[in-house]
């Protein structure tokens, strides 16, 4: 088991996408999100929905569909939960239940913002986690090179106007630079020979409002 967390808007659900993609082929990949105020019974429907199990499969009661979701985690995978911090600790209970099956062979990997304060309130799941990863702001230092990797359209830009535009509004909040990534992206669409320049990241900043 893992868990990453962080703050709002640090780009770790995209930073856990891009390190599954980095797994093998042959490594199946599955994600859920944890719906708003779930209970048990949407908490196995989304699990069921994730690892492909088909509705009409499984029994309206709980044991059965239980004992599905056990089978199906016996198979060798990757398990992706986003926003765990929505599950209350009887949820997160259930998950360590599952997990601690003989035959469970698929790996588990939690993600939200405030993920590590729900499993606090989860001892025994907590306590099965394997390895806890904290994302951060972006540093200054590796902006220009972050979103060069993250989109092409920044691959001309003058590093030090990236620098000033994270100083300025994005604060090394990565959703930020995905908005102002669109507002850049749309406005070269416009004028394709139009330059990304300090000008126009400063106009796709503005763009963002009071609360970027």
């Amino acid at each position: 088991m893992c868990c990453v967390y962080g703050d709002t808007g640090l780009g770790k659900t995209v930073a856990v996408e891009q390190a599954l993609h980095l797994l093998p082929g042959r490594v199946p990949v599955r994600r859920a999100v944890a719906g708003v105020a779930p209970g048990l019974p949407q908490l196995r429907a989304s699990l069921c929905e994730a690892l492909g199990l088909p509705p009409g499969a499984l029994p309206h009661r709980a044991g059965p569909a239980s004992q599905a979701l056990m089978r199906a985690l016996a198979e060798p995978g990757v398990l992706f939960i986003d926003d765990v911090q929505r599950l209350t600790p009887p949820l997160l209970d259930y998950l360590r239940q599952l997990w601690d099956a003989p035959d469970c062979a698929a790996a588990l990997v939690l993600c939200g913002a405030g993920s590590e304060r729900a499993l606090a309130r989860a001892s025994a799941l907590r306590s099965r986690v394997l390895t806890w990863h904290q994302v951060g702001r972006l540093e200054p230092s590796r902006v220009p090179q972050t979103l060069t990797l993250f989109h092409p359209v920044w691959a001309e830009a003058d590093p030090d106007d990236l620098v000033r535009a994270d100083e300025q509004t994005a604060r090394g909040n990565f959703r930020t630079w995905a908005k102002i990534t669109s507002h850049v992206y749309a406005a070269r669409e416009r004028g394709p020979v139009r330059r990304v320049d300090r000008e126009l990241i400063e106009q796709a900043c503005a763009r963002l409002g009071p609360y970027p």
